[in-house]
């Protein structure tokens, strides 16, 4: 295990541990979720070292590498992303002002948001740490699709758009991979990502249960202040945030059956109804967002 000494936003010293959280995943195990007093900016720490982290994605339960569609939970996972697939690939048209072009997406997983972009006259790149969802993507929907490695192989300036799906709070490097973002952008090129946001109304409800925190996988905690000033600092700037409404549901799904050990399905769909209506009220505050950005020039 590796510890953090200074805060990675803003280099306070002054950390305390805010909650423990189980690995219920995997491992586990607990581990601790320190707070940065300064600018309040969350992470995991201690953490695995980077060379172990893959150790913790070895799940049949880990959807985004394994595909899975067992359980009632993913099989509801699975339909929705049928339909949201859809919509993302339509929020980048809208977003970009192209029907097509060359997008990387980072962290692309088993492939399906690729695959669906590069099936509508998009040419598609894929980045991809897990070695099994590498070799799925590419058998299963012939996707161009490499280790992290290939970042220094790929020429500056490739893409109209790079997308990164809940991929962030996974990189230990978040500095390093925002300059490859850059360089790789064109330059009216656009990033879209999506986060968890722990300062939604679910996340406060279910705490240490929440299961987008996800230690040790997710090793950054981000509210939607803590994305703008990471950003800024490294470059780009925000154009627009967009809620994720399903991921409420989901989410809350996952955090009652951490929290029970059965999911009380009625229970989550109150609490996911609940997030989302305090999130149009406060604003920027749902249990998933979207954020479009564009480097400075």
């Amino acid at each position: 295990m590796e510890s953090l000494s200074n805060c990675p936003l803003c280099n306070s010293g002054q950390l305390a541990v805010f909650l423990e959280c189980t690995d219920y995943t995997v491992s586990k195990s607990k581990f601790k979720i320190t707070e940065c007093g300064a600018c309040g900016f969350r992470f995991t720490n201690p953490r695995p070292e980077e060379s172990k982290a893959g150790e913790y994605y070895k799940s049949d339960d880990y959807i985004s590498h394994s595909n899975t569609a067992k359980g009632i939970i993913n099989t509801i996972y699975q339909r929705v992303r049928r339909i949201t697939l859809k919509k993302k690939r339509q929020l980048i048209i809208t977003a970009s002002g192209k029907n097509s072009g060359s997008l990387l997406d980072l962290g692309c997983g088993t492939g399906e948001f690729a695959d669906e972009c590069a099936r509508n006259g998009w040419q598609v790149k894929g980045i991809e740490p897990s070695a099994n969802a590498r070799e799925f993507a590419k058998k299963q929907y012939g996707l161009d699709v490499y280790d992290t490695g290939a970042w220094s192989a790929l020429p500056d300036r490739t893409f109209d758009v790079v997308t990164a799906w809940h991929v962030l709070e996974h990189v230990y490097d978040l500095k390093g991979t925002l300059n490859h973002i850059s360089r790789l952008l064109k330059q009216d090129g656009m990033l879209v990502i999506a986060l968890p946001n722990c300062s939604s109304a679910d996340a406060q409800f279910y705490k240490e249960f929440w299961a987008a925190y996800d230690v040790p996988r997710h090793i950054w905690h981000f509210t939607p202040a803590h994305v703008k000033t990471l950003f800024e600092k490294n470059g780009f700037t925000l154009q627009s945030v967009l809620p994720m409404p399903f991921d409420a549901y989901y989410i809350s799904m996952l955090s009652e059956k951490y929290k029970g050990g059965n999911v009380n399905y009625g229970r989550a769909l109150v609490h996911g109804y609940f997030s989302n209506r305090a999130a149009k009220k406060t604003g920027n505050t749902c249990s998933s967002q979207i954020y479009i950005l564009k480097p400075v020039k």
